[in-house]
């Protein structure tokens, strides 16, 4: 029984089928798709719609752009200023060239661009695409056709392949240390807009998954939302600290938001972890940097390289079936206790 969803391809659309829907060889489709001379403006028209529609699109290996690598993969990330985005894309890089494969980055957090920008732009470049979409998993996906897209950190998804974070188990460790050392008056510090959210109830998936935790246990709690930098962190934290000086326990959004509310509780004379603990999540390099070294829900930023990278290597061969159970992955965040909490 096939798992693949309807409407998605079983494999990448290659060359011989075009040229197979259209009735010419493959080296009219060639000329057809880079423009060369030699065949007729009707013929070149109808070569071109059906490639759109098998979702062919010749990569820049196709047309000899980049040379010594047999596969082109795109990734897409939202912000590499952010420091959990760097080291996530190292590790994609490192073990994409040890397989030969050309990586091509786009950072579209820039200029109001999303993630479906980011594969719209790599997709005449690319054979398949990894990354943080935002949500476009479904659009991105009819952009490259037939060829793979995996997408992370992504609920509703209509890609080839996912890795998505278990934030429920997240939840449940954070929560559960707070409680269990003591910390009754506990804040989560949320990442996004605090005019469109409206101090009602998170909004991101981690963010309902705290939530859900600390109503399961029964315990009073506070929201605080910031744009997700250490600035907005800082200062959100350090006006709700005024509000709030009860407040002896913080999760924060991220370890980037998180390196904000301690800047805001040195500020405000309160030491942690004795007058407040903080819990961040990710654990990016940063928060051992960090004085005092920050608690952590931490990813193995290196592991979600390889399992995207080897989930892709599964769909590009064939292993693995764009939709099927093995190609949607959920990996674990482990609590790592420093100095904060």
């Amino acid at each position: 029984m096939s798992h693949i969803p309807p409407g998605y391809p079983a494999k990448p659309a290659t060359i011989l089928d075009v040229a197979a829907a259209a009735g010419v060889s493959r080296q009219t489709v060639t000329r057809a798709m880079n423009g060369m001379p030699g065949i007729k403006e009707s013929t070149r028209q109808r070569v071109r719609e059906l490639a759109q529609e098998l979702g062919y699109t010749p990569s820049r290996f196709a047309k000899g752009l980049v040379q010594g690598a047999k596969t082109s993969v795109g990734l897409a990330i939202p912000d590499l200023t952010n420091p959990y985005f760097p080291a996530f894309a190292s590790s994609v890089v490192e073990l994409a060239t040890l397989r030969g494969w050309h990586v091509v980055v786009d950072d579209y957090g820039h200029g109001g661009r999303s993630g479906l920008d980011a594969v719209e732009h790599l997709a005449p470049q690319v054979d398949a695409v990894i990354g943080y979409l935002g949500g476009y998993a479904k659009q991105a996906q009819a952009v490259l056709g037939r060829r793979p897209l995996i997408v992370l950190d992504e609920a509703e998804v209509g890609a080839a392949g996912s890795i998505n974070f278990d934030y429920q188990h997240a939840a449940m460790l954070a929560v559960d240390h707070l409680l269990e050392t003591k910390q009754r008056h506990i804040a989560y510090l949320e990442a996004g807009s605090a005019s469109e959210n409206g101090g009602r109830a998170p909004r991101t998936v981690r963010g309902k998954a705290v939530a859900g935790r600390l109503n399961e246990r029964g315990t009073s709690w506070s929201l605080v939302v910031a744009d997700e930098t250490a600035e907005a962190a800082k200062e959100a934290a350090a006006a709700f600290l005024r509000d709030h000086p009860e407040t002896d326990g913080i999760l924060a959004f991220n370890d980037l938001m998180a390196a904000g509310v301690l800047k805001a509780l040195f500020a405000a004379g309160r030491r942690v972890p004795e007058d407040c603990a903080v819990i961040g999540m990710d654990g990016i390099p940063l928060g051992e940097l960090l004085s005092p070294e920050l608690s952590t829900m931490a990813l193995d930023l290196r592991e979600v390289g390889r399992a995207a990278v080897e989930l892709l290597d599964g769909l590009l061969s064939g292993a693995v079936s764009p939709g099927s159970p093995s190609s949607r992955l959920t990996l674990k965040h482990r609590l790592v206790l420093r100095e904060t909490a």
